[in-house]
């Protein structure tokens, strides 16, 4: 079995990518974190670095023991907390989701920190599938999707759903088929999979998003409708990231015809058991996931 300290002084080194640097977080001296790397290639019987002067760089061996090895390490750390301090109201839970998640959840999560203070709540926005690959890495502790995970290492179910909606500029009142043409669509990070959703169910001519000519991006939640909102193009949101514009005047929501919700998902790794207070923030906002109204 390989020993979890000369791991560790590995991995450190990997990600400070210096020795004295590394000896310095580890409270070690330099001789000691190069002992560590001598014992651990001599236990696994194989070169981890190439020395190149002070230089080093990782071999094929060293790069997969560092992937594998800090995700075990990782998981130790995890389990240790665990054991130390179960509580349902205390702690750190690591949360990504897209921005359109965030705003729906974000300020219940701020009244549950502030009525159980020992709580650390640590949000981060980010796409689908980024959010997939964090959970996935063990870089969040729970994922709040759109999309149904595809990782064989994320487990998910469903929580909830949110309309999709049309945005328009304001003097748009008919979203005809050669309008949205002739507008251009405001892309984001989430928007080839909310446009291919409610525009093939209303617009016959609709076949990919190529079709459309893309008169801008951006990704930031708060910012997507900016563009929109002076005329340059039209995008499909969830309704919440529409509630927050705050130029509702500059916009036209539609409701078409045909009306379609995407999935919200919770999700979180398939292997590592979820804390008490995990299970909070789920519960929490397990009950929060109803759409503004129409």
């Amino acid at each position: 079995m390989i020993n979890p300290i000369w791991l560790n002084t590995f991995c450190t080194l990997v990600e400070v990518n210096h020795f004295t640097q590394t000896a310095d977080r580890l409270h070690m001296t330099q001789s000691g974190v190069s002992q560590h790397i001598k014992k651990l290639e001599q236990h696994v019987n194989c070169a981890l670095l190439e020395r190149h002067g002070k230089q080093f760089s990782l071999t094929v061996h060293g790069q997969n023991l560092y992937q594998q090895g800090s995700l075990l390490l990782k998981e130790w750390q995890f389990l240790e907390q665990q054991l130390k301090d179960d509580s349902p109201y205390s702690g750190k839970v690591k949360i990504q989701s897209p921005g359109s998640c965030g705003l729906q959840f974000y300020s219940q999560l701020l009244a549950l920190q502030t009525k159980h203070q020992g709580l650390n709540i640590d949000y981060r926005f980010a796409p689908n599938i980024s959010v997939e690959q964090a959970v996935a890495n063990h870089n969040a502790d729970i994922g709040f999707l759109t999309q149904a995970p595809t990782l064989s290492e994320v487990t998910s179910h469903k929580i909830g759903t949110e309309p999709l909606l049309l945005v328009t500029p304001a003097h748009i009142k008919t979203p005809t088929w050669q309008a949205l043409c002739e507008l251009g669509f405001i892309a984001h990070p989430d928007a080839k999979h909310h446009a291919q959703l409610l525009l093939s169910e209303n617009y016959p001519q609709f076949e990919h998003l190529e079709q459309i000519k893309h008169t801008g991006f951006s990704n930031q939640i708060s910012l997507i409708l900016e563009p929109v909102s002076l005329g340059l193009g039209f995008t499909v949101l969830p309704a919440h990231a529409i509630s927050a514009f705050n130029k509702p005047k500059l916009i036209q929501t539609h409701y078409l015809a045909n009306p379609i919700s995407e999935n919200i998902y919770v999700c979180h790794h398939r292997n590592r058991p979820l804390a008490k207070r995990m299970h909070t923030v789920i519960s929490t906002l397990t009950s929060s996931t109803t759409s503004p109204s129409a």
